[in-house]
Order: C-alpha cells, then sequence, then structure tokens
C-alpha cells in the first residue's frame, strides 16, 4: 500500500511539472527509473508511456483554455513521428554511458535557455508565427524523443518560443498536444522492441494524470519566472546524478 501512495506522490509531482511547463515529464520519469534499478534503455521506453498518459490529461485542459495552434501542432508532427521512430531505433547502438551524457548535456543547456530566456509579449502583440522554423522544431524535438525518452516536449517551449515566435502560454499549449502524438510514436517503437515496462507505467499512471490536469490549469494563474529559475536548477542536478 504505501508503495502505491509513493508512486502517486512521485507521478502526481512529475505531472504537475509537465502539465505546467508543456514538457510531458521524461526529464524527471528516466532518472528516476534508472535510480530505481531500470536499464537506462527500458527507462526511456517507459518514460514515453508514461508522457502518453500524463500529455493527454495536460493537453485536455489547454485545449479547454483555447491555448493550442493547431496548424502549428500538425506540422510540427509531421515532421516529430517519423524522427521519433528513428530516434528509439538508433537506441539499439547507443552505449548506456552515451545516452546518458547526450541526456545530461541536454538538461544543461535547457537549464541555461530557461534562465536567459524572456518572458514573450501577449498574443496581441506577438509577431508573426514564423512557419518555416516548425518543421525544424519537429526533427529536433522527434529525434530527442525516441534517443532520450523525453517526449521532445523541453525543447518544444523553448524552440516554438524562440523560432517559431508563440507567445510563452501558447507554446506550452501546443507543446502538450503536440508531444502526445511525438511520444506515442515513440513509445510504440521502445514497445516494439522490448523496452517498455507497462508494469511500472500503470503504477506510475493515477498520479501522471491527475498531475497533468492540474499543472496545466496552473500555467494560467502562476507567473512562470520564479518557477523557472528554481526548474533550471533542478535540470541541473539531474544532469550531475546523471554523469556521475
Amino acid at each position: 500500500m504505501i508503495d502505491y501512495l509513493i508512486n502517486f506522490i512521485i507521478g502526481l509531482s512529475i505531472g504537475i511539472i509537465a502539465g505546467l511547463f508543456g514538457i510531458g515529464g521524461g526529464f524527471l520519469i528516466v532518472p528516476l527509473l534508472t535510480l530505481k534499478g531500470l536499464p537506462i534503455h527500458d527507462a526511456i521506453g517507459t518514460s514515453l508511456t508514461c508522457i502518453v498518459m500524463s500529455s493527454f490529461a495536460s493537453s485536455y485542459t489547454h485545449l479547454k483554455h483555447g491555448r493550442v495552434l493547431f496548424k502549428v501542432a500538425a506540422l510540427k508532427e509531421a515532421f516529430s513521428i517519423p524522427a521519433a521512430l528513428l530516434g528509439a531505433y538508433l537506441t539499439i547502438f547507443l552505449g548506456k554511458n552515451i545516452l546518458k551524457s547526450l541526456f545530461a548535456f541536454l538538461l544543461i543547456y535547457l537549464s541555461y535557455t530557461m534562465l536567459t530566456s524572456r518572458e514573450q509579449l501577449p498574443q496581441s502583440e506577438a509577431k508573426e508565427i514564423n512557419y518555416r522554423n516548425v518543421p525544424l522544431v519537429g526533427i529536433i524535438a522527434g529525434l530527442s524523443s525516441g534517443l532520450l525518452g523525453i517526449s521532445g516536449g523541453i525543447l518544444n517551449v523553448p524552440l516554438f518560443n524562440s523560432l517559431v515566435q508563440i507567445p510563452i502560454s501558447y507554446a506550452i499549449g501546443t507543446s502538450s498536444v503536440a508531444l502526445f502524438f511525438t511520444a506515442l510514436a515513440g513509445s510504440l517503437m521502445h514497445y516494439h522492441i522490448g523496452q517498455v515496462r507497462v508494469d511500472v507505467a500503470i503504477l506510475l499512471a493515477p498520479g501522471l494524470i491527475m498531475g497533468g490536469y492540474l499543472g496545466a490549469k496552473l500555467v494560467h494563474n502562476i507567473h512562470p519566472e520564479k518557477l523557472k529559475r528554481a526548474f533550471a536548477g533542478i535540470l541541473v542536478l539531474i544532469a550531475l546524478k546523471m554523469v556521475l
């Protein structure tokens, strides 16, 4: 009973963070699962399966608030899904240390971008959306999703915001919807090659789903700047844990 409660609290906490930032939560799920003893490849595949569930809950809430740009999400996924499949397949040929190093480097880079990025203008004042850069975002996010089990969401939001000129609240909402499909494609490939622990995903699922819903509701009521600073610090700590 205590084990179920712990898994629910862990899933709830990760789900809230994922829904709040539109990032899926793989950057927390993967190291958590490795600390619990799962091999890195199984942790990546199981993480993507968990992200499918949490992103479904958070995207539903963002859709209700009208913070999703469907054209951007569809165009991005047209490139992300095949890239995610390729990334998942490439994990067969890459060793554990290489994957952990890539993951740590990515987390440190993202912590830097979160600390240095400025809040985007409100939607009414935003620049015109740069659709030409959406395929690039899709390829980068898709590859990282399948390769590292992170759903691509932690790349979606900053890249949508900086390269596609989408205001931050819309970037988060659009990312939540887009990453559901990217994570689904990647998780199916990992399941096909035997890298998903369904029993572990089921234990985390209730908390992730509830947390994803709650986090997506909070995004419209909390100013992101202080959260971004704390979040950046967490990313660095996890990156160090992965390589030490």
